[in-house]
């Protein structure tokens, strides 16, 4: 698959160019502040746009931060002064990871309705459904399929997804919701998505770092979705989306958001579209940022998520009925077709 190329052009020139040497800085509270600096300086790959969308100036960062670190500081302080630093880069995907701590940044879905409920999706799945590699399956009483996918992370082989659309076929049209899905295996989500393109498409963008600077990126490569060999769907897809969408989910969206037959239904998608990659402090603490930046078929940065075509968000009338409104205007969508 072609996407599988670029994962493998991502990490051949990660390899080429991500290691800092940390070993010039001292396992001190303030040598391990410098070389935390450093990597996401010399690797983090979303500091232009992040500059024109909120005016992130890294180096007004460290000068920020630099002031709280001296070396007879403890090592929880230290913590979590690297971490309020990192989370400057409103990045879901940059992590902080140590024995006592994962230092992480959520705002980009905790700041937002939820638009999911466990209570109404018990409701709407009942107990006559089907469980194939982590999709939960039904078809709903006016025969459209519904699909809810909540993770990329456990494999969905092609016997699945055959077993899943042979199951709908007589359905008038078919619902994934990927609401709550927080990401996992990217070429998962693409084996997926390549059930419902009829021919190669343009889906997007990646680009990766050629060198240190901040602008030291490769030439766009065009991303193609490739259709299966196996079965495929025809009719149309409603794709349910929230704020808790998210990295490998974020991509999912977008390539079926490049579909002529799919409208994307709900809330914003959470984003997280750089390629994450890891490096190491001399203290032996992990930190995990975005490092190869991926875009829409239009070439526009999908890291803070993307628009639904109809929006739609839960209202706490409809769930006193056991309604769920993004569910209803998605079925209303394909059963107008």
């Amino acid at each position: 698959m072609k996407y599988i190329s670029f994962w493998l052009l991502a990490v051949s020139s990660w390899l080429l160019c991500s290691c800092v040497d940390t070993e010039e800085y001292n396992d001190t509270a303030t040598g391990n502040f410098e070389a935390l600096w450093k990597i996401i300086d010399e690797h983090y790959c979303f500091f232009d746009y992040k500059q024109q969308q909120y005016g992130l100036d890294w180096n007004a960062v460290y000068n920020k931060y630099k002031v709280r670190v001296n070396d007879n500081m403890k090592t929880t302080q230290l913590f979590e002064v690297c971490c309020d630093m990192l989370s400057e880069l409103r990045d879901g995907h940059v992590n902080l990871v140590s024995s006592m701590d994962y230092g992480r940044y959520w705002q980009w879905q905790e700041a937002y309705p939820k638009n999911f409920s466990d209570t109404l999706y018990r409701h709407y799945m009942g107990t006559n459904y089907r469980i194939s590699s982590g999709l939960y399956f039904r078809v709903l009483d006016d025969n459209i399929g519904y699909v809810y996918c909540p993770t990329f992370e456990n494999a969905i082989g092609e016997g699945n997804l055959d077993e899943v659309l042979s199951y709908m076929a007589l359905c008038r049209g078919l619902i994934i919701d990927i609401r709550n899905n927080g990401g996992g295996n990217l070429t998962t989500a693409e084996r997926l998505a390549g059930r419902f393109v009829q021919q190669k498409t343009l889906v997007g963008y990646m680009q990766h770092k050629t060198g240190t600077g901040h602008n030291d990126f490769s030439e766009k490569e065009a991303w193609y979705l490739e259709p299966s060999s196996n079965m495929r769907w025809h009719k149309r897809v409603c794709v349910l989306t929230n704020r808790s969408v998210y990295s490998a989910a974020n991509a999912f969206a977008v390539m079926m958001r490049a579909l002529p037959n799919v409208t994307i239904v709900g809330d914003q998608t959470g984003g997280g579209s750089g390629l994450p990659m890891s490096n190491s402090l001399p203290n032996g603490w992990s930190v995990r940022f975005s490092a190869c930046p991926m875009y829409d078929k239009d070439g526009q940065h999908t890291e803070f998520g993307i628009a639904p075509d109809v929006a739609v968000n839960l209202s706490d009338a409809s769930k006193a009925k056991n309604i769920d409104d993004i569910i209803e205007e998605a079925r209303k969508i394909l059963a107008n077709e």
